[in-house]
C-alpha cells in the first residue's frame, strides 16, 4: 500500500466519516488502492463543513425582490444588425469561444447515451451535438475573410458518466467538421453524497457515493481542467455558454456576443418573455440588490402577475440557461467562490449499508446530493446584461421523453422545421401547402442567410436543404 492509510484514516475520522473504512479490510490490495485515491482527493474536513451548512439551510434574511432596472435589458430586435456586425468582427478577430454544458444522461428520454447524442427526429435524423457543431462550422465560415480562417473554440463539459461516450461519439463523427484541436472536452467535478445526518455515503464498499456538482461546477472544472489558461494562450475575451438540451440554440450568437461587448459586459443573460404568469420557470431578477436568478417557488402570486406601466409582467424575465462571460470575470470566479452556496437536493440514493454491508435501493429519498447552479455568481458581477429574445426562434428545451407533449423530442423536432419555414418565409418563398417539411441544415444557412433563390418560389416538396443546390430541387 503506497498510500498513506493511516494519515488519510485520522483524517476522515476527526471529520466524522470514519466510518467510510468499515469495509477496508475485505477490500483486494488494487481495489484497496483505487479507494485511498479516491478518498485523498477530497479535502475531507471541509467537505464535510460544507454538507452540514447546506444541510442547516441558508441564513433566513429578509427577502426583497425587485423586477430588472429597464437599463440592464436589451431586446434583440432593438439593434440587431449593429450587434451582430460587432460580433462578428470578434468572431473574425478569433476573439470568441463556446462553453457548452453536457454533463446530462439521456435517461428520461429513454436513452443511455449523453444527451447531446439524442436524435429528435428530423429528416436528416441530426443529433444535437451535429446541430449545434454544423451551426459553429457555418459561423466560422461566415466569419472568415480572405486569408484568415475564424476559429470558434468548443469547450465542452461532461460529466463522469458522459466524458468517454462523449469523446468517443465525437471522433467516430469526425467532429462533424470542425478540428479536433478545437474541440476541447473537460470533466465536471462531484461531490460525496450524503445521509440525511451528513454522513458520507458508499456506493460500493470500495467506493464512495458521489454526484456531479450541479453546472454551477462549471467554473471550478474551468480551473482545474486548465481551461482558463487555454483561453487565455488563444487570446479569447469572451465565451458564450448554454445546455447541450435546447434544440434552438445560437451557438457563439454575435447578436448575443456584439450587445453584450458593446456593454463592455463580464456576466450576461439571454432570456425570454414568460409565457404566462403562473409559468413554473425561473426569472432574472434581484434579491436584495444582487442580480440572480429567483426560482417560481420564491415568487408570491401577487408579484408574478404584477405588471409594469408598459403591460409586460414585472417579473417576466425567463432564465433559458443560456450566458455570455468575459474571461475575465470567469478568471476572477475564485475569488469569491467561497461565498456560493451550495443547494440540496433530496434523492433516492443506492448505497452500501454500514451495519451489515448489503447494497441498498431506496424508494424515497435517503440522502443529499449537493449543487451548485451556474447563476449562483450573477450577484458578483460588476456589469450584468440582460438580453430579452424570441423564444420561438431561440428555446425550445429537451427535457422529457417521447410523448410527453411539452419540452420533448416532438416539440423540439416541430419547433426546428418551424424554425426553417419562417426563413423560407422571410427569404420570399412559400410551402404549397402545410404537409411540406422542410429540414436546413446549419451548414447551409445560421439565421435564415443564404435562401434568397427562394424569394418569389413556392416549395412543392418535403426535403432536406443541405446546399445552395438542393433549394433549386424543391421548387
Amino acid at each position: 500500500m503506497t498510500m498513506d492509510y493511516q494519515g488519510l484514516r485520522e483524517k476522515y475520522q476527526q471529520a466524522g466519516q470514519g466510518h467510510v473504512f468499515t469495509f477496508f479490510e475485505q477490500l483486494s490490495a488494487s481495489e484497496q488502492e483505487a479507494f485511498l485515491r479516491q478518498l485523498s482527493k477530497i479535502d475531507v474536513e471541509e467537505v464535510t463543513k460544507t454538507g452540514k451548512k447546506a444541510m442547516e439551510g441558508p441564513e433566513i434574511l429578509a427577502c426583497q425582490l425587485e423586477p430588472l432596472p429597464t437599463e440592464v435589458i436589451g431586446d434583440a430586435a432593438a439593434n440587431r444588425e449593429a450587434w451582430c456586425q460587432l460580433g462578428m468582427r470578434l468572431i473574425q478577430q478569433n476573439q470568441v469561444a463556446v462553453i457548452l454544458m453536457a454533463g446530462g444522461q439521456g435517461t428520461r428520454l429513454g436513452s443511455a447515451e449523453p444527451k447531446g447524442c439524442y436524435d429528435i427526429g428530423l429528416p436528416s435524423h441530426k443529433s444535437l451535438f451535429q446541430l449545434q457543431a454544423e451551426r459553429i462550422c457555418r459561423l466560422q465560415t461566415l466569419a472568415a475573410t480572405d486569408g484568415q480562417d475564424a476559429v470558434i473554440p468548443w469547450y465542452i463539459m461532461t460529466s463522469g458518466p458522459t466524458d468517454k461516450p462523449t469523446r468517443d461519439y465525437f471522433e467516430k463523427h469526425h467532429y462533424f467538421g470542425l478540428k479536433p484541436e478545437n474541440v476541447i472536452f473537460f470533466e465536471q467535478g462531484v461531490m460525496p453524497c450524503f445521509t440525511l445526518d451528513g454522513k458520507f455515503m458508499l456506493e460500493s464498499k470500495g467506493k464512495l457515493a458521489v454526484a456531479p456538482d450541479g453546472n454551477g461546477g462549471i467554473y471550478n472544472a474551468l480551473h482545474r481542467e486548465g481551461v482558463i489558461e487555454s483561453l487565455k494562450q488563444r487570446g479569447i475575451r469572451y465565451s458564450h455558454c448554454y445546455c447541450v438540451d435546447n434544440s434552438l440554440a445560437r451557438v457563439a450568437d454575435p447578436v448575443f456576443i456584439g450587445y453584450c461587448a458593446s456593454r463592455n459586459t463580464d456576466c450576461g443573460i439571454k432570456v425570454v418573455p414568460k409565457s404566462m404568469p403562473e409559468e413554473p420557470v425561473g426569472v432574472v431578477a434581484r434579491r436584495n440588490g444582487k442580480y440572480g436568478v429567483v426560482e417560481y417557488s420564491e415568487i408570491s402570486q401577487e408579484l408574478a402577475q404584477k405588471r409594469l406601466d408598459n403591460g409586460q409582467l414585472a417579473f417576466g424575465a425567463a432564465n433559458i440557461a443560456n450566458h455570455f462571460f468575459s474571461t475575465e470575470f470567469l478568471e476572477r470566479v475564485p475569488t469569491f467562490a467561497d461565498q456560493l452556496e451550495y443547494h440540496v437536493a433530496n434523492k433516492k440514493i443506492a448505497h452500501v449499508d454500514i451495519a451489515t454491508g448489503e447494497m441498498v435501493k431506496p424508494t424515497k429519498p435517503n440522502g443529499v446530493k449537493l449543487e451548485r447552479f451556474v447563476f449562483d455568481v450573477f450577484g458578483h458581477s460588476k456589469a450584468f446584461s440582460v438580453l430579452q429574445v424570441d423564444r420561438m426562434d431561440e428555446f425550445s428545451p429537451l427535457k422529457n421523453g417521447p410523448g410527453a407533449g411539452v419540452d420533448c423530442p416532438e416539440t423540439s423536432r416541430a419547433d426546428i422545421l418551424s424554425q426553417a419555414e419562417r426563413f423560407i418565409h422571410k427569404a420570399g418563398g412559400r410551402y404549397l401547402n402545410k404537409d411540406i417539411e422542410v429540414e436546413i441544415s446549419p451548414l447551409l444557412s445560421y439565421g435564415g442567410e443564404n435562401l434568397e433563390s427562394i424569394s418569389g418560389e413556392t416549395v412543392k416538396k418535403s426535403s432536406i436543404l443541405n446546399t445552395v443546390d438542393d433549394v433549386a430541387a424543391i421548387i
